[in-house]
This record gives C-alpha cells, structure tokens and sequence, in this order.
C-alpha cells in the first residue's frame, strides 16, 4: 500500500497489522471486533488472517475486557483492547485508574502492564446518547497512563504501532467522525521517519496566534487557519498528539513568539484538559502573553441529541470568534 491514499480507520488497521506481524504477543479484544471487523470495521480482516485466539470477540462486559487485558499482559502478552463508543469506558473505569495504572508503582517497577485501550471518540456522526463523549481528562488527571489522539492517516498508522511497544498503558483516543477521512501515506517511509510518541507537531506555522488541538479539533482548526489567512491572520496550529506525558516545550515555544493562544477541543470548556493547557502556558508565558489564553469548546451539558450536536460542537466560526476576542485586549 505505498503511496496509497487510506482513511484514518484503515491507518489503525495497517498499523495493528503491522504491530501483530512484528510480535506473535500482540492480541486484539473487544466487543465485535473479529467477524465483524468492529462497528467501524477498524479491525476489518485482522481475525480472517490472525486466528481467533488472536483477535478476540468478547462478551458486552468492558470492565471484564479491560481485566483480562490486565491479565494477560501480566503473563507477557501486549493486548490491544477495543472500548466500542466513548461512552462505554466508564464501566472499565475501576480497572484502568485503580489497576491498570497503578500495577507499575505497586510492584515497585517490577511489572509493566502494555496494554493499549483504544477509544473511538467525540461526537459529529449522529450518534444516541453515550456515543459521543470527549472523556480524555479523566484519563489525563490518572498517572500511570499514557494518553495520546490521532488526527490523520499517517498519525494513525505509526501511533497506534508505537503505542503497542510502549512498555507502558496507553489510552488510544480515535476521532470517529475523521474515521473515512483519507490522506495519502507511505506506509513503507512512514515506519523510518516517525515522530516520537510524546512529541506535538506544528501541522500549520503561523507568526499571530497559537492554536492548540488534538484528535477530532485539528482539522477545524487547519479550517480556520485558512479562512484567518484571507483576512491577513496567521494562525500557528499545533496537533499535541499527547496528552499525558504532555509536550509543554513546543507549545510554550510557539506561544512566547505569538504572544496569543487558542486552545479547542471538544469536552465542556469547564474543568476540560484546555485548563490544564491555560494555566501551564501562563505559569511558562506569562510575561510574552499579549491577551488571555482562550478556550473553544462544548458547554457544561450533557451532550445533545444529534440533531443539535453541529450547535455544541466547536466549529471555524468558533475559533475565529476567540482569535477575534485575542486581538481586543
């Protein structure tokens, strides 16, 4: 597939392909992932060429799928676990913040626990209640977890890969509404000129503000650079990819040359991770801010029914709205 133009969802499939041919510990689990290939056939054929014993269908039981992931990666296995929509993680919730990851620090850093949960998330597909929750502070507020969002294709292909290899547990954020969105890879160069796991990307330079984003947001924000760019702005936006361990280094780098920051993201903008983003930059930047830093994000409800998500969703009016207020200080 060199060269080939690929959709986010078939990145992640090549990519636990690629991680299940390179090591016969890898498994998949989840509910549906192996005769149907997963409701978003991200699996799709990874059972047919794999076995059964290796791509697993599951009962409708998450706290139990995340405990015999825990299990089996104790005996030596990398499980790469499948939670179906967003929403249903929190039945895990017992086993991933007071087990998995806490198994590292109780013995003493005698046992590692790899295990990758992968999490469709966000909203923007016309989904029923609990499909379409943005659930990364959660995970990001628990040490012992890596937590890192694809946005592209390519993204999708080598972090997926190196989240497996991670000696550490990993939560795998997938943005489902980008999951047909195609990009051209080179799946062959990809795997020499990898971007490290905990590493942001500027994907946009820019000289007037800095704009922060991750999974699902990145592309709204690559929208709204354009559209500023008509309109004589130069927006910088940044892709995290990480967000726990987070790199502070180049955000704080982009931010005290603009002066300015913006950060997106799905999640109710209170108590979201764009907190946690707004106070390290002013600890870091204090004396470089030329205005506050301003959050885009859902309101303090409960999602919406689908016919109102394209209201609670941020959108490239949104952003340019806080870019605006950024220039009225």
């Amino acid at each position: 597939m060199s060269g080939d133009t690929i959709t986010l969802a078939k990145g992640i499939n090549e990519g636990l392909r690629k991680a299940m041919e390179n090591d016969p510990k890898v498994v998949v689990m989840g509910e549906d992932v192996g005769k149907l290939g997963g409701v978003f056939r991200v699996t799709d054929g990874l059972q047919k060429d794999f076995g059964e014993e290796r791509v697993i269908d599951t009962p409708l039981a998450e706290s139990g799928i995340v405990g015999t992931a825990i299990g089996l990666a104790l005996r030596g296995y990398r499980p790469v676990v499948e939670i179906q929509f967003d929403g249903f993680v929190f039945p895990a919730a017992d086993q991933i913040i007071t087990q998995l990851a806490k198994m590292h620090m109780r013995s003493l850093g005698a046992t590692q626990v790899p295990v990758v949960i992968r999490i469709p998330c966000g909203g923007g597909i016309g989904a029923v209640e609990h499909h379409s929750e943005s659930p990364e502070v959660y995970f990001t507020h628990t040490a012992g977890l890596r937590v890192v969002a694809c946005s592209n294709p390519s993204d999708a292909f080598t972090m997926i890969q190196q989240a497996i290899t991670s000696p550490d547990p990993v939560i795998f954020f997938e943005p489902k509404r980008r999951y047909w969105e195609k990009a051209a890879v080179d799946l062959e160069s990809a795997a020499s000129s990898w971007t490290p796991l905990n590493s942001a990307r500027v994907v946009a330079p820019g000289e007037h503000v800095t704009v922060l984003a991750w999974g699902p947001s990145v592309k709204t924000c690559l929208e709204a650079a354009s559209a500023a760019a008509e309109e004589g702005r130069s927006l910088e936006v940044i892709d995290l990819r990480s967000l726990n361990p987070l790199d502070i280094d180049t955000i704080t780098a982009s931010v005290n040359r603009t002066g300015r920051c913006v950060v997106v993201h799905e999640a109710p903008v209170f108590s979201g991770f764009g907190a946690e983003l707004a106070a390290r930059i002013t600890e870091r930047c204090f004396y470089r801010l030329e205005a506050p830093v301003l959050r885009v994000g859902g309101p303090s409800t409960p999602y919406p029914p689908s016919r109102l998500e394209d209201h609670y969703l941020p959108d490239l009016d949104r952003v340019l709205d806080a870019v605006d207020r950024t220039f009225a200080w």
